[in-house]
């Protein structure tokens, strides 16, 4: 192949090309099976078009679009590359693909009010009565010094609960086993999709794929 793809969304082109009854570019899209990248880089092992690193990258970026976590709802059917349904969305799966997306669309909700905000002409401070800004600036002093006394002592009486997460053996480490994986701070339900050496890449109940080390792995 003389242009070989190279950006997530060639990469996407290049599979929904490839396997249009599971990819696609546009228009609702389909929930993935879980497992699909060892069926892909099985599938394109002898196709040097696209590396597993780059093919890792692809679908992390397609299942996190807002496009594809619209699709994962409960009773929705997760497809193979040939597009045959082979599982249904849970309800625990679809509740985190509708918390992904929220928190996606506030920030960049968020950062788009933030951009116009910047974008606005400075038209200058208004005049105002000095003793009246005085007084608006002591009141606004004390009320968010009130506040932060407020949610300090809150946080000291009620101290977040840590989740006990249970070490895993390693002979329980293969393709197909459920775990829980630690992303950020929180333990979120996955299914080991690869092992190479200390690698592990897993799939999280969103669709998402991501890798990390064995530390990061727990038993269900």
């Amino acid at each position: 192949m003389e242009n070989k793809p190279s950006s997530s969304k060639e990469i996407i082109a290049y599979l929904a090309e490839k396997f249009p009854s599971c990819f696609s570019v546009s228009g609702p899209a389909k929930p993935l099976k879980v497992g699909i990248f060892q069926d892909l880089a099985e599938q394109l092992s002898e196709d040097e078009a696209v590396s597993k690193t780059r093919l890792r990258q692809a679908l992390r970026h397609y299942t996190s679009s807002w496009r594809y976590l619209k699709s994962v709802k409960l009773g929705a059917g997760r497809v193979d590359l040939a597009g045959e349904q082979v599982a249904e969305i849970d309800q625990e799966q679809a509740d985190y693909a509708a918390k992904t997306l929220k928190e996606s669309q506030e920030k960049f909700g968020n950062k788009k009010g933030q951009d116009n905000a910047g974008k606005k002409p400075y038209k200058g401070d208004k005049p105002a009565n000095k003793h009246q800004s005085d007084s608006k600036r002591k009141s606004d002093a004390k009320s968010k010094s009130d506040k932060f006394k407020a949610v300090k002592g809150a946080k000291r009486a009620q101290p977040a609960a840590k989740a006990t997460l249970k070490p895993i053996e390693s002979n329980a480490i293969s393709v197909g086993a459920k775990v829980n994986v630690k992303v950020g701070n929180s333990p979120m339900a996955a299914t080991i999709t690869e092992v190479s050496g200390n690698d592990i890449s897993v799939q999280l109940v969103s669709g998402m794929v991501v890798k990390t080390q064995i530390e990061n792995i727990f038993a269900e």
